[in-house]
């Protein structure tokens, strides 16, 4: 996806049973219009308070709306996923150590894509990697991340 987003929801934008409305904003109707045709989704993301930074959920929020990524019958009803990317990669950077997440946090940001976000639009491979502690990593490690999310974006893609 290309550019940057206005991450604010307008009243408008908060309607979840009904189709989302054309939007007059060019740049969020060509990401609706290219998350649609998508294959595979990669999110790329700093573990950010146990979220998404504030930019990235706006983009999901006002990205993946009613008609474009799922549908809903009814306001309890079950989603229906309406994307054609079955599989997605969320590549996560953390200075929180794996015992002390699991331990004391649960792992949020898991549960927020594999639980909440990507089987609402239809995604069901989802696949998680998250590289710590970002804050003492050498540039060897950091280098090693980088072709291992390299091997993991190419994975996603077999």
């Amino acid at each position: 996806m290309r550019g940057g987003i206005r991450a604010r929801l307008t009243a408008g934008e908060t309607e979840t049973v009904r189709s989302a409305a054309d939007t007059p904003d060019a740049q969020l109707a060509s990401h609706r219009a290219e998350v649609a045709t998508l294959d595979a989704l990669v999110f790329i993301h700093p573990n950010w308070w146990g979220m998404p930074p504030a930019v990235l959920t706006g983009w999901v929020q006002r990205v993946l709306v009613p008609g474009v990524a799922y549908k809903l019958g009814t306001s309890d009803g079950e989603p229906q996923g309406l994307l054609k990317a079955g599989r997605a990669l969320v590549l996560n950077t953390s200075d929180t150590p794996a015992d002390r997440e699991a331990s004391e946090f649960g792992d949020p940001l898991d549960r927020i894509w594999s639980a909440c976000v990507l089987p609402y639009v239809g995604v069901t491979d989802v696949r998680r990697v998250v590289f710590r502690t970002v804050t003492d990593s050498s540039d060897e490690t950091r280098a090693s991340w980088l072709r291992e999310a390299r091997e993991h974006a190419r994975a996603l893609l077999t």
